[in-house]
Formats: C-alpha cells, structure tokens, sequence
C-alpha cells in the first residue's frame, strides 16, 4: 500500500503548501517561544523537528538551511525583545497565585540558574523550554551587559534551531529506505505539534487566569517594608 494517500491526510494543507507554510508558521512560534510568556506553553523544540521531517518530504533541503539560518536570526531578535522586557518591566508581575509553571518557585530557579551561570546560563537555556522563555527576562530585570547578552544570546540560538531543523530534515532522509516509517515519523511529529499547541494555549490561558502572585501586594505589610521590598 503506497504511503501517499496517509501522508497526505495527515499533513494535508501543510504538505500542499509547502516550504511556505512551514515557514510562516516555524518563524512565528520561534519568535513567541522566545519573546512573550506565551512561548513558555508552545511545543518549540518538537516544531523545529517536525519542520525538517516535513521538509525532507520534498526534499527541500536548500530551504531548510535557509529556514535555519532566518529562524536563528529571528530566535535572537525575540530573545533581544524578551531582555527589554525584563529591564524595563521586570519579572514579579510574572509569578501567579497556586500557578503550576508560572510561580514563584520557578521564577526563583530560573534565577537561580542565571546567576549561577551567567554568559552559558543564556546559551543552555535554548536547551530548556519554560527556563528558554524566562532567560531573557531574568537577565534583562539583572541588568546583564546588552552586548555580552547578544553575543550568548546569538550564540545559543546557532546551537539550537539549525541543530534540531537539520537532525528532523536528515532524521527523516535516512528513512527513505522504509517509506511507511518516513510517513509515519512525519505524521507523528505533526501531530505531537499540533496537540502540543492546543494543551500548551488550554495551559496558558488556564495561568492567566490566576491573580498575580506579587509579594509586594500582600496585605497588611508596612509601606516601608514594601519600598525596601522593591528597592531589593
């Protein structure tokens, strides 16, 4: 039984579309997952993968490199955005009340990773995904020096998106061999992403919705204590 008939159904428009939609859509998470909160919930690592599995189902092996190479720029320039979040707004307003992901405990481990490491604490992060979002923001709010923060930033950013696009676009062309399994790889990298979105966007609207865990804001504190508080 040939193995058309599935793929197409399952990656449908996708496949049809081509190197286009998976542009549009890998360069738009790339840029959330690395710049707003948002990006903490998205599936970044497995849509990096998926999209050289359904690249190498074309053989579009120029546009993948080049898909590397633009979504690596774009990944720093989100991560930039994320830093002047965090210097200008800081990170406590992040923190929710009984939130699974966004509370205080992992604010203060993401924090606790940045100062333990530093430059390579930026670079490993890629590597982490919610710790991947809040990097950027933690080292913004810690004044961390704009130019050393680019050039780690930069950095992380070539190990991470070429490295994962390139292991699913060549993954996937060592399977051509066995063609059911190639289809079945591409169908299930898909779906992994597509599931993943939806859960990811149910769990960040399901945060949101929590009031903010702000220290600062609890009742009863002397106003002193509050400003000694914010001062820290």
């Amino acid at each position: 039984m040939s193995s058309a008939p599935v793929l197409h159904l399952a990656v449908g428009p996708l496949a049809e579309a081509g190197p286009v939609t998976v542009w549009v859509i890998v360069l738009a998470f790339v840029f959330f997952e690395c710049a707003l909160i948002v990006g903490m919930f998205l599936p970044g690592d497995t849509l990096l993968l998926a999209a050289g599995v359904v690249l190498a189902q074309g053989h579009h092996e120029a546009s993948a490199w080049a898909l590397g190479l633009v979504a690596t720029i774009v990944a720093v320039g989100g991560n930039q955005v994320g830093y002047l979040v965090g210097r200008y707004a800081g990170t406590r307003m992040l923190a929710r009340r009984d939130g699974r992901i966004l509370n205080r405990t992992n604010l203060a481990r993401a924090a606790g990773f940045f100062e333990r490491w530093g430059f390579w604490a930026i670079v490993v992060a890629r590597w982490v995904p919610w710790v991947r979002t809040l990097a950027p923001m933690i080292a913004g709010a810690a004044r961390m020096d704009n130019r050393r923060y680019i050039v780690a930033n930069a950095v992380g950013a070539v190990l991470w998106v070429p490295t994962l696009i390139m292991l699913g676009y060549y993954g996937a062309g060592l399977l051509d061999v066995v063609p059911w399994l190639k289809t079945a790889t591409a169908v299930a990298a898909i779906a992994f992403f597509v599931l993943g979105t939806g859960y990811g966007l149910y769990r960040y609207r399901q945060e949101m919705r929590r009031p903010i865990d702000d220290p600062s804001a609890e009742p009863g504190e002397p106003p002193e204590e509050q400003d000694l508080r914010d001062a820290g």
